[in-house]
């Protein structure tokens, strides 16, 4: 007689149909998914959320519609509704018709010389700044921390308690009151900042990629633009939208520093709502605003994708 074998092949299960598969697996995400419940927490962080944003957009708003509306719309009230009768030329007067005290000249004045202020108060402050926070976190000279803490402290040095110095070495340098001067104080002022942003921004580089670059050869002026340099776009947008931002909407650095024929924008503004010839416009004022705060807005708008890229890569992170 045979003996019974004592352990059996298991037999293989039958393959499960593709349908039936995915019906099941339907049904298991099914019941994994949680349903979203609107609780307390979850209703407040929204009301808090559309309150900011009613904040931010609502004098948006007023002032958007107003600028679109004639003076005879104006004053018959209705501050939220919208312009029955639509017209630039609020617009067209606040650029190029308004008066800034004697000269009718409007705010395209003001837009260059705020140009010619941005450009160079941007990339003077933006190349430094990346030098020091690469020399800081890389090459590490005698005094680094020394330095560092000096440079973060000049970040929260109130600007006015600086104008006076400044006005009396500056006076004395012979170049008060010109375009050079209101680009040095912005480049003082702009300097510890950029140096924070970047120290930290290159903080988090290994320090393997520095090690190997100095392995093949490279020296300080090598290794930053040929390796730190090119990596460092996202922190660049970031401290670029930061500083124009900073500059553009400075009202008394300009007033002190600038002189006459340099005033930026925003004084420009100052002096077209301050200006009144009658009847105070209010269509022109607020078309006036937003043209001096378009820039800013539209810098941010196109690179806004580049700003967050730059946070989340510790750009202001310690």
């Amino acid at each position: 007689m045979t003996r019974p074998s004592i352990a059996r092949r298991a037999s293989p299960l039958p393959p499960v149909p593709p349908l039936q598969a995915s019906r099941g697996a339907r049904r298991a995400r099914g019941r994994g998914a949680a349903p979203r419940r609107w609780n307390p927490a979850r209703i407040g962080i929204y009301a808090f959320l559309l309150c900011a944003a009613l904040f931010f957009l609502l004098p948006l708003y007023v002032m958007i519609v107003t600028s679109l509306k004639p003076m005879d719309e104006i004053r018959q009230g209705g501050i939220f509704a919208l312009p029955l009768a639509p017209t630039f030329a609020p617009w067209r007067q606040a650029w190029s018709g308004a008066c800034t005290g004697a000269a009718c000249e409007g705010i395209r004045t003001g837009f260059a010389n705020s140009i010619a202020i941005a450009v160079p108060s941007t990339i003077l402050p933006i190349l430094l700044g990346a030098i020091n926070g690469y020399a800081l976190s890389f090459w590490r000279p005698r005094g680094a921390d020394a330095l560092f803490a000096i440079l973060l402290a000049g970040a929260f040095v109130p600007v006015q308690v600086m104008i006076y110095p400044l006005v009396r070495v500056l006076a004395l340098a012979g170049i008060f009151g010109s375009l050079p001067a209101i680009v040095l104080v912005h480049v003082v002022f702009g300097l510890p900042v950029m140096t924070l942003l970047f120290r930290n921004y290159y903080r988090n580089v290994p320090q393997e990629l520095f090690h190997a670059a100095r392995i093949d050869g490279g020296g300080f002026w090598r290794i930053f633009l040929h390796v730190m340099l090119p990596m460092s776009l996202p922190v660049v947008v970031v401290a670029a939208i930061m500083q124009v931002t900073g500059v553009w909407n400075d009202y008394i650095l300009g007033l002190v520093f600038a002189g006459r024929d340099n005033l930026p924008m925003t004084v420009q503004l100052n002096n077209v709502i301050n200006t009144t010839t009658g009847t105070r416009l209010y269509n022109v004022n607020m078309a006036a605003t937003i043209l001096t705060a378009l820039l800013p807005l539209a810098l941010y708008f196109a690179s806004g994708r580049w700003f967050v890229r730059g946070i989340a890569a510790g750009a202001v992170k310690g």
